[in-house]
């Protein structure tokens, strides 16, 4: 095996690994699962390399598996260290904290909220409701936290990467632009990267 091979789906947490591998410059070979969430051939793909069946799973050179999208950014900072702010400084403080809190609080909101199903009987509607509007006070949160022209300061880093995939997702961009404006415009800075236009395009991030 030559290269990294990701399996995801366009659109998905996938997303996020796809555009920290695009801007570390790293190739790599992309097998479309998209379906893994339900019984079938994509999900069975999966779990042969992944028994949870998540979203990314990368399958590095050695034939090893990683999953868990901040595992990979650790991964690639051991091989891109500017993608991070220097060590023992502020911001990389910042970056830490960011990257656990987005994958650690942020992220799993989306599945509780995707899934109601799968945590409450019924049909979930108010559950559904108090996790948008817990994410809300999140994302309102970040904004009064964000000061600088970057998440984690004044250089775009691999946390940026989180940001430019979730604001397309609920409550969607629109949301952002009038509620969060510093994080839309930091979302929206990440888009204008020339070397991140294809694969924003691909899944269906780029500017409209």
């Amino acid at each position: 095996m030559s290269q990294l091979t990701l399996y995801g789906a366009r659109g998905w947490g996938s997303a996020i690994t796809e555009v920290m591998l695009t801007l570390a410059g790293e190739e790599y070979d992309f097998v479309d699962v998209v379906g893994f969430d339900k019984p079938g051939s994509a999900r069975e793909t999966l779990q042969a390399l992944n028994p949870q069946a998540q979203v990314p799973t990368l399958v590095l050179p050695d034939g090893s598996v990683m999953s868990e999208s901040a595992a990979i950014a650790l991964w690639l900072l051991d091989r891109h260290p500017h993608l991070a702010p220097r060590t023992f400084t502020p911001e990389r403080a910042r970056f830490q904290r960011l990257m656990i809190w987005l994958v650690a609080t942020v992220y799993p909101t989306f599945t509780y909220a995707d899934y109601p199903e799968r945590w409450v009987p019924g049909d979930g509607a108010t559950f559904v409701e108090n996790i948008l509007q817990s994410r809300r006070e999140m994302w309102l949160w970040l904004e009064q936290e964000t000061e600088t022209a970057w998440l984690a300061g004044e250089e775009m880093t691999l946390v940026d990467c989180w940001l430019v995939v979730m604001v397309t997702w609920r409550p969607g961009r629109n949301w952002f632009e009038v509620n969060t404006p510093t994080l839309a415009t930091i979302a929206a800075n990440v888009r204008t990267r020339p070397e991140l236009r294809n694969i924003l395009e691909l899944n269906g991030l780029a500017s409209s």
